[in-house]
């Protein structure tokens, strides 16, 4: 048997190499695109061209989101995001070799097949491993793990990008974009392998009635190995009653998604991922380098890689407060500072900028139409609220829109719902990432305008529709969301799991797992009139056999 690691931050913080693996693929595209190499080699592709080969990676991930979830469902969650390295590998590969722009696309549109599922199920592996104490703090490692991804990788392809003479030199060779396309297949060689090494997702085994390894797993994650600690049965007791409830429905995971009830939570988890891309944050990641030789910068790859540190270094914050200060707040605030930010940016560039025509036009600004000319205050004004953006990005929507999406929806749905969140966010990075050049072209200033609205209709939605779930397990949800309270009025405080796991402590409560071939549980609660008995199953038929039996004793202690 293989050796299983049980420490919950371990194993949420490596599953979050699958977020990696998008923030290299982000940065590996934004960093070459300043070098002579890559302009040469691929025919100096501008506006649509560039959008093109840029969108390529979202579009195959949109594609990947929609798939993840039949593959999780089916082969459990860490198969899947296993599945995504062995995809991830080919597509680095391809771009490694790539002669053309043709080869280029296919590579990155194989490469975001990955990025779609790993995108897609690593934060739901990481909130079903998770106890609700801290379940913001590791699903938001998904984020930081993509800024690492970017940083590490745009240093990378900082300095490849000085081969032969430097990004400036025209007959720099291939290499300068070769080395950090082909350096990117590591992460998704040690994913995969080191993925053997961590447990299933529990909630995952208990859907497929394999009760006694998850109650193994669950014993190991939060009970130090003891099937018989009360946080351990009484998370037990209040999966089984989930699903069991699910069950009873009798209504299709398919069905399900378009419920009323449901597809509330849905349509939010879609809102969510779509309004992360509208804020404009993914403009900044591609096409930064575009954004500063705009504002007249004079190295716009060093100015570039400080906006990379700063979004590593601020999503640190929100990893440590995101269970105390809460998702609702976070997404509003977040909102209004970026809104705010991108507001002064298009102001400044409409009042201080030009149009970017002979004389001012040179060999390093050729890709944008818009520019500030000789007025530093200016050009360091904007790059000041450029990193202030990035900022608040970091500490709010970062986290909170990979957090959130992941925990709203019950096991049986879970994958499905957030399969469709994530595509969401692919649709709307793979519209803006061919959009966005030539909305720097024709549009230059007006874009910052357009974004600094999605922001304030962003805040608008969220306050109406996006109630706090902090503090609540992924089976209380239900009790978050048709509580019948307006979103911004808050939830009653405290957990069931709380005052289950009380109850077993005070012997109210009696709840076991035994394992072996007649595994049954027994629970005992104390009444006004006595205790009641009932037995529950731990798997398929054993499951309805122990309900009937449960049916017949309440009827004779009644």
């Amino acid at each position: 048997m293989v050796y299983q690691i049980n420490n919950v931050y371990f194993i949420c913080s490596f599953a979050a190499i699958g977020g990696g693996l998008f923030g290299f693929d982000i940065s590996s595209m934004s960093g070459v695109l300043g070098t002579e190499a890559y302009k040469r080699y691929f025919h100096h592709p501008r506006s649509y061209g560039q959008g093109a080969i840029t969108a390529a990676m979202p579009f195959g991930s949109l594609v990947g989101a929609l798939s993840s979830s039949f593959i999780a469902d089916r082969y459990s969650r860490r198969t899947a995001i296993q599945i995504a390295s062995i995809i991830w590998i080919i597509g680095s590969i391809i771009q490694c070799a790539a002669v053309d722009v043709g080869m280029l696309v296919v590579g990155r549109v194989v490469a975001g097949l990955c990025v779609g599922i790993a995108s897609s199920i690593c934060p739901v592996y990481q909130a079903e491993i998770a106890p609700k104490e801290i379940r913001g703090r590791v699903v938001s490692l998904q984020q930081w793990a993509i800024t690492w991804g970017i940083l590490i990788q745009y240093f990378i392809q900082y300095g490849a990008s000085n081969v032969d003479g430097g990004p400036t030199n025209l007959s720099q060779s291939t290499a300068a974009f070769r080395i950090p396309w082909g350096i990117q297949i590591i992460p998704a060689v040690i994913l995969f392998f080191g993925m053997f090494f961590l447990p299933r997702s529990p909630r995952w085994l208990a859907s497929k009635d394999r009760w006694e390894e998850a109650i193994q797993i669950m014993a190991h994650l939060h009970g130090g190995g003891d099937i018989n600690h009360p946080k351990v049965l009484a998370e037990y007791q209040e999966i089984e009653e989930a699903l069991r409830f699910e069950r009873e429905e009798a209504i299709s995971s398919y069905k399900q998604l378009v419920e009323r009830r449901m597809l509330k939570r849905v349509l939010l988890g879609m809102s969510i991922q779509m309004w992360s891309q509208l804020c404009g944050m993914n403009v900044m990641m591609y096409y930064v380098v575009y954004i500063m030789e705009g504002a007249n910068i004079a190295s716009p790859l060093l100015t570039a890689s400080v906006q990379y540190i700063l979004n590593v270094a601020l999503t640190l914050p929100a990893i440590i407060y995101l269970d105390r200060f809460g998702r609702r707040p976070s997404m509003l605030i977040g909102s209004f500072l970026m809104m705010t930010f991108l507001f002064v940016v298009g102001a400044l560039q409409k009042v201080h900028g030009v149009p970017n025509r002979p004389p001012l036009t040179n060999s390093t600004n050729s890709d944008i139409s818009w520019i500030i000319n000789n007025n530093k205050p200016v050009s360091k004004a904007i790059v000041a609220m450029t990193y202030l953006f990035v900022c608040t990005f970091a500490t709010t929507w970062g986290p909170t829109s990979w957090t959130y999406p992941s925990e709203i929806f019950p096991t049986k749905i879970r994958a499905k719902a957030v399969s469709l969140a994530t595509a969401s966010n692919w649709f709307w990075n793979c519209v803006l990432a061919f959009a966005v050049p030539p909305l720097l072209w024709h549009i230059n200033w007006k874009m910052y305008m357009m974004f600094a609205t999605f922001n304030g209709a962003a805040f608008i939605h969220m306050f109406l529709t996006a109630p706090e779930t902090k503090g609540k397990t992924l089976e209380e949800m239900d009790e978050v969301f048709d509580s019948g309270l307006p979103a911004w009025k808050a939830v009653p405080k405290g957990s069931r799991l709380d005052q289950i796991q009380k109850d077993i402590e005070a012997g109210n409560l009696k709840v076991s797992a035994p394992f072996g071939g007649a595994q049954a549980r027994e629970s005992e609660k104390d009444i006004e009139a006595g205790s009641l008995d009932s037995p529950a199953p731990l798997n398929g038929a054993q499951a309805r056999e122990n309900e009937k039996t449960a049916a017949q004793t309440t009827e004779t202690a009644a």
